[in-house]
């Protein structure tokens, strides 16, 4: 099964989150086959942190949920939420796949959240710009809730307009950047 997880950082937690960088990492090393994509999101300034984004293939709900909730970061008080809800690969690869590569072209997180019907998401033109992008879906798969995707994108409203407005109460995008040790 696969999960979407994004631990948005409390305002106040940029020290914690440095000083737990190393054990962070090596949290996820153990989970280094399971990971379809990760990485950190960014404020506008494109340097202060604002979550942490990971895509996991686990056996089930309760495995997701002691990945999301036992990471050191969430342990710490790091994070202000977490959104942890089953996703789809409609990709059916990794972000190492990608065939845009790790660099190059600036990156980001777009969350439709609160479908206003209840219609599951296409795979939409572009698809060598998707790193990853799947509906994300109530716990027994069956409901679905929105859409998450990585993208390349050469700005914010290019990244925006992967979705389609009027399917969505709401739209999020953040900076992203591919995770994992630099």
């Amino acid at each position: 099964m696969e999960f979407f997880c994004y631990h948005r950082d409390r305002a106040d937690s940029l020290a914690l989150r440095q000083k737990l960088g190393e054990e962070h990492w090596a949290y996820m090393d153990g989970y280094e086959r399971e990971l379809i994509a990760r990485g950190p999101t960014y404020a506008d300034d494109d340097e202060t942190p604002t979550g942490s984004v990971h895509i996991v293939d686990l056996p089930d709900p309760a495995a997701a949920r002691a990945f999301a909730f036992d990471e050191p970061g969430y342990q710490a008080g790091v994070y202000r939420d977490v959104l942890l809800r089953r996703w789809r690969n409609m990709l059916g690869r990794t972000m190492w796949d990608f065939p845009g590569g790790r660099t190059g072209g600036d990156r980001f997180l777009v969350l439709g959240l609160g479908p206003e019907k209840d219609v599951a998401p296409n795979v939409p033109p572009g698809e060598d710009e998707l790193v990853a992008y799947g509906p994300l879906l109530s716990d027994d798969g069956a409901t679905w809730l929105g859409t998450a995707v990585l993208l390349r994108a050469p700005d914010p409203e290019t990244a925006r307009a992967v979705l389609a407005p009027d399917l969505y109460a709401d739209i999020e995008v953040h900076k992203w950047e591919f995770g994992g040790r630099r």
